[in-house]
């Protein structure tokens, strides 16, 4: 017999004959271990708990207390119950795919006749009724004539099947009976005894390979999570953020909206426009105070140039293109709607000899791009085909990387938390296996970036190989009022783009070189910011980003004079105010601007005129607050500036 080393996480070491598999290493443990164990990770890999190990390795076992073990947990809810589930009451019914996705799961099926969403709850019945079962599931393996002979009736799964490279070893997991079975990458739970709770929330389509000339399918969402305490935090949770949905809050305070004409195009009505064009003022102080240079650069832009820059081949298919007869001309000149900005603030740079006395030189657009997204992947401002990003680019020496990420990460914090958030995570995204330029030069820019977090005193988190093929980056993801991240900033280091498209300058040496371009961005863009705000806000919006700041509201018309004098004083320091002065009760007209979230409600009836006082009610409360005009205004002015 021969043996091998199993190093635990502990750093112990147990010497366990060769084809152990996890159990057999979870039983050297504990009795314990052994119920909890779900699966183990053997040199980075999971494997199932009855995968033989053949070779030394570094072995931790997962349960199900663990992120990895909920996610296991999760696949094999999805399938091993919820596709069994499928088949049991709809036995016509096709197979497809069933991956874990946050929080959750899916399943696509390709059913005889469409379903509801009120059949979930059949389908959930009958899935409790398999996992009630407790069965065990085994694994085994197969070859590829096998494979497709065992799934003659399921087409999906024999495309899935001779699609692969694989000869054999197709893992087809079993449940007791084996009157089930489905192929899976795995791991997958030992027993249906591991499973907790879930929930079947929703229906959508999708189409087989996510291809719009494919069979559209049902997909089948859920959620599953340890015990039902979980699941119910996280089922309010998704409660609260409909409530906050920037769509259905959008729409009730008349901010934007989105027709079949311009798909994926934002229509801004004034109020949500107001909110643009603050937001965009704000942005643009910031940057001013850090020395960056505004421009503007063409929307339509000759094919030559994305072509010049790598676009064209990487990047054509989100592209819009159009295609013109030039004047007198015969033939066509081919322009693209520009997807991104880089290309051309090069041109801006590329414009006059540089010297390295004159980098850093930072340029920054509000630009307006286009890329064209399925029509599935769109999703109110969060995902548009027409946008305006707080675009930036540095053009910089090597030296100049880590002094830049240190100033740029300080505008961003900055930034962010005027905007009302607090805290943000931070990623370091490494080089990729395919990437452009010299290890050495990958090795600098990453410790640059690197370097500049930790002076700092900034946490982050490294994802090895994530890097952009021309550098690595750092991403920065807020977390809003009720838990959620949001992607919003980048700093990338670009050695590429530069050299493609012949940007230079003048070394101290008299030399030619090529500078680094940063590509940066701390909102990311306008649309989907705002976005955020509505829903971390729940369209309260911090004041001095409110549409209209207050509304003066008369009881009677006794008083109109005098709303009138304190709007018109109002709007000459320009606060966002607005008079109501129609014959309604008072009590309907504050409910009502209540509901559409203006932050101060000023209430003027015979006492304040009287007495040249006024009467405030604050957006959530239900007291009033009573102040003199001035008093008043000295207050919303301190208010009013971004906290």
């Amino acid at each position: 017999m021969t043996f091998m080393n199993i190093t635990l996480p502990d750093g112990s070491v147990k010497e366990l004959p060769k084809g152990s598999t996890g159990l057999d290493i979870a039983k050297t443990i504990g009795p314990g271990l052994v119920k909890a164990a779900v699966a183990i990770t053997a040199n980075g890999i999971q494997k199932d708990l009855s995968d033989p190990i053949e070779e030394d390795s570094e072995v931790s076992i997962i349960t199900i207390e663990s992120e990895e073990g909920l996610e296991i947990m999760r696949h094999t809810l999805t399938a091993q119950v919820l596709a069994r589930a499928v088949k049991n009451l709809y036995p016509k019914a096709k197979l497809a795919i069933g991956p874990t996705i946050k929080d959750g799961f899916y399943y696509d099926f390709e059913f005889e006749k469409p379903i509801s969403p009120e059949d979930l709850v059949k389908i959930e019945d009958e899935m409790q009724k398999i996992i009630a079962s407790s069965s065990s599931i085994t694994k085994k393996l197969h070859s590829k004539a096998e494979t497709l002979n065992a799934f003659t009736e399921e087409p999906y799964k024999q495309s899935i099947v001779e699609s692969s490279d694989q000869k054999d070893n197709f893992q087809i997991y079993y449940q007791d009976d084996r009157n089930f079975f489905d192929l899976c990458k795995g791991p997958h739970l030992p027993s249906l005894k591991h499973i907790g709770s879930f929930k079947l929330t929703k229906l959508a389509g999708a189409y087989w390979k996510g291809n719009s000339k494919n069979k559209m399918l049902t997909r089948i969402y859920g959620t599953a999570w340890k015990n039902d305490k979980d699941l119910k935090a996280y089922m309010l949770s998704l409660e609260e953020a409909e409530k906050r949905d920037h769509r259905k809050i959008g729409k009730e305070l008349n901010l934007f909206h989105f027709q079949e004409e311009a798909p994926g195009m934002v229509f801004w009505h004034p109020d949500g426009w107001i909110i643009y064009r603050l937001l965009q003022d704000f942005v643009r102080k910031k940057l001013d105070a850090c020395g960056y240079k505004e421009i503007n650069t063409p929307q339509v832009v000759d094919r030559k140039l994305w072509e010049a820059s790598g676009h064209w081949d990487k990047y054509r298919e989100n592209m819009f293109i159009t295609e013109i007869d030039e004047e007198h001309a015969n033939e066509k000149r081919t322009n693209a709607l520009k997807p991104m900005n880089c290309p051309c603030h090069v041109q801006v740079y590329n414009q006059g000899l540089k010297s390295y006395r004159d980098l850093p030189l930072r340029y920054a657009e509000f630009g307006s791009c286009h890329r064209y997204e399925a029509s599935g992947t769109m999703h109110g401002l969060m995902r548009v085909r027409g946008f305006t990003q707080d675009d930036g680019h540095i053009f910089c020496t090597e030296d100049q990387i880590e002094s830049e990420t240190k100033s740029f990460i300080e505008l961003l914090s900055e930034i962010y938390s005027d905007l009302g958030f607090g805290s943000f995570d931070i990623k370091l995204s490494t080089r990729p296996e395919v990437r452009v330029g010299s290890d050495q030069v990958w090795d600098k820019a990453e410790q640059a970036l690197e370097n500049a977090i930790k002076k700092l005193g900034l946490p982050y988190e490294l994802d090895e190989g994530d890097g952009a093929f021309y550098g690595p980056k750092l991403d920065f993801v807020l977390t809003d009022a009720i838990g959620r991240e949001w992607q919003c900033g980048t700093f990338q280091a670009d050695f590429n783009l530069p050299g493609r498209l012949d940007a230079e300058y003048i070394g101290e040496d008299g030399s030619k070189h090529q500078p680094v371009m940063i590509h940066r961005a701390v909102l990311g863009s306008f649309e989907r910011f705002i976005g955020v705000l509505i829903e971390n806000y729940a369209g309260k919006l911090p004041l001095w980003l409110a549409p209209t700041q207050l509304t003066i509201c008369s009881i009677t018309s006794d008083v109109n004079e005098y709303a009138q004098k304190i709007h018109n004083r109002l709007k000459e320091l320009n606060i966002r105010s607005k008079l109501d002065l129609r014959n309604e009760k008072i009590s309907y007209k504050i409910r009502e601007h209540s509901n559409a979230k203006v932050p101060n409600i000023i209430v003027l009836g015979k006492n304040e005129a009287a007495s040249e006082m006024i009467t405030v009610r604050r957006l959530g409360s239900s007291e009033n607050f009573s102040y003199s005009l001035e008093e008043f205004i000295d207050q919303i002015i301190k208010e009013a500036s971004p906290k």
